[in-house]
């Protein structure tokens, strides 16, 4: 990692959702290198306890949390144990999401939608209801991980559910950049194109080629990266800046790392 990393976020707390792995995992390590003590949330409680040994092993302090952030007690619980353990919190990343199903309209049922919209949209939410209180004491950061898929790619057919939480999250933290903006509160967004993590894992798909429309797009669909995927570390090393220091007047942003994909792809 970088040096101008280490100490920069000394003194500081974060919480991380979605920490187990690919962008959670990579923050809550980058976070805790720039010497933030991290509270790592995650529906696995191995997956927690491997973040944190590792953000240990690198001098900061960290804290597992099995948590399912569609859940309001959990999160609120976890926020409590924060609050006792180091009485203060600074920095909020609300990054845990999945894709769900991608099928055609008429294939989804309404608890395939509302899988993804409790944990992506609600989960959100419930993430930032929660830790508000605490961040209100000194004020801090919470940054959105969302999607270019809603925002500025629309070209992913039966990706309905997903997008609409993405695009949701982004109106959501506009709204609370101008609420919490009183509480010296910054509240931005950030959407990630095609990243190497386990998102996949939990995606399903059904009957998708009777509604793609046939596009043909130039070879290779990241221009930046001749077609390589951007890293977990890349999008880690922008919400650490966006939870720096060296952010203290952005608020209400929403900031693209897709090494162009979408741009291609919208």
């Amino acid at each position: 990692m970088h040096p101008f990393l280490k100490h920069s976020l000394a003194g500081k707390v974060a919480l991380v959702t979605g920490a187990g792995s690919g962008i959670g995992a990579a923050t809550a390590k980058m976070l805790g290198f720039a010497g933030a003590r991290v509270a790592a949330l995650t529906r696995s409680a191995d997956e927690a306890e491997a973040t944190c040994e590792e953000i240990r092993r690198n001098g900061s302090e960290a804290l597992p949390f099995v948590v399912d952030i569609s859940y309001g007690a959990p999160l609120a619980k976890a926020v409590q144990a924060i609050d006792k353990a180091w009485g203060r919190l600074d920095i909020v990343v609300a990054n845990a999401g999945i894709n769900g199903l991608w099928a055609p309209i008429e294939d989804i049922e309404e608890e395939d939608w509302l899988e993804v919209t409790d944990i992506n949209l609600k989960g959100t939410f419930l993430t930032v209801k929660h830790t508000v209180p605490l961040l209100k004491r000194e004020g801090g950061s919470i940054v959105v991980v969302s999607s270019v898929n809603g925002n500025r790619m629309f070209s992913n057919t039966g990706a309905s559910a997903y997008s609409t939480t993405k695009a949701g999250q982004v109106a959501f933290a506009r709204m609370m950049a101008l609420e919490l903006a009183k509480h010296r509160i910054r509240v931005n967004t950030i959407c990630p194109g095609s990243i190497t993590t386990k998102i996949d894992d939990n995606t399903r798909q059904k009957n998708l080629k009777k509604i793609r429309e046939p596009v043909i797009f130039p070879e290779g669909h990241i221009p930046l990266t001749d077609d390589k995927p951007g890293t977990p570390e890349q999008v880690a090393e922008l919400i650490w800046f966006l939870s720096s220091g060296l952010a203290t007047h952005i608020s209400g942003a929403e900031v693209f790392i897709d090494g162009a994909e979408s741009l291609l792809k919208g």
